[in-house]
């Protein structure tokens, strides 16, 4: 059965993927009653991802771009703190650790002001709005081209930034895994992604079990190319065990109710 908020995922992708969409198209093509539709569409209306209309709904005026940021922010809360709770675990003192943009990375931000001396370098806005209030620990924001899509930098001098910086971990997620190939729907996004894990010693991958048997545009790396790989409980054992032969470095962590 599908969780509310994977279902409200899908319909903000496809509003956002199509600009405009008439009430009756989404009971149609989502084959759920006007009523659930209705409150799917509220919710997300609140969240700020999209416009209600009068028999139809639309991305918010504010843009896609900001919308679909703030949006992420808000999906699977409890499966990203689970993630970033066991990512502490390849966390050490004296380190310098490394973040990309994900909100699943963001989630591990507070987590890290227990473990200092720490240097952090991400190129994530979200988490440098936080790391800079923090004393006691050094952190490096990786300038570049800002992209609202992301809230973040990417881009030629961010990919030059990193390729002058060694960490001792990478904490990174991904959009979409099938079989045991990652995907990046930006290609600019993966090119800051490979060169992070090109820069880092330990790579260290978190992942949603919703974004499983899905793809996106461009191909990021093997899911064999990561130290460790922290995937939700919703996995499967079935799926689970294929990618542990395929070599996969797989941990299964469990989201508290």
């Amino acid at each position: 059965m599908i969780k509310a908020d994977e279902r409200r995922e899908d319909i903000a992708n496809y509003v956002i993927k199509l600009g405009q969409v008439r009430i009756d198209d989404l009971v149609e093509h989502f084959g759920v009653s006007r009523m659930t539709i209705h409150r799917h569409i509220d919710a997300l209306a609140h969240q700020g991802v999209l416009r209600k209309l009068h028999g139809a709904v639309t991305v918010q005026p504010s843009g896609i771009y900001e919308s679909t940021f703030r949006y992420r922010m808000t999906v699977g809360r409890l499966d990203k703190d689970a993630l970033a709770r066991a990512a502490m675990d390849y966390v050490e003192p004296g380190q310098v650790i490394m973040l990309d943009d994900s909100t699943t990375a963001s989630a591990v931000v507070p987590l890290l002001f227990e473990v200092k001396p720490l240097t952090v370098v991400t190129n994530s806005m979200s988490a440098a709005e936080l790391l800079t209030k923090v004393d006691g620990m050094d952190f490096i924001c990786l300038g570049g081209q800002y992209h609202r899509t992301y809230n973040a930098y990417i881009g030629i001098l961010c990919e030059n930034a990193i390729s002058r910086l060694r960490a001792d971990v990478l904490i990174c997620s991904a959009s979409a895994v099938r079989g045991i190939t990652t995907f990046i729907q930006d290609q600019q996004v993966v090119r800051v992604k490979q060169a992070m894990m090109a820069a880092s010693s330990k790579r260290i991958l978190l992942v949603d079990h919703v974004k499983f048997n899905k793809v996106a545009l461009h191909v990021l790396d093997d899911l064999t190319s990561f130290d460790a790989v922290l995937v939700t409980d919703g996995i499967g054992d079935a799926v689970a065990q294929q990618l542990e032969q395929a070599g996969v470095r797989l941990r299964i962590v469990r989201t508290l109710p």
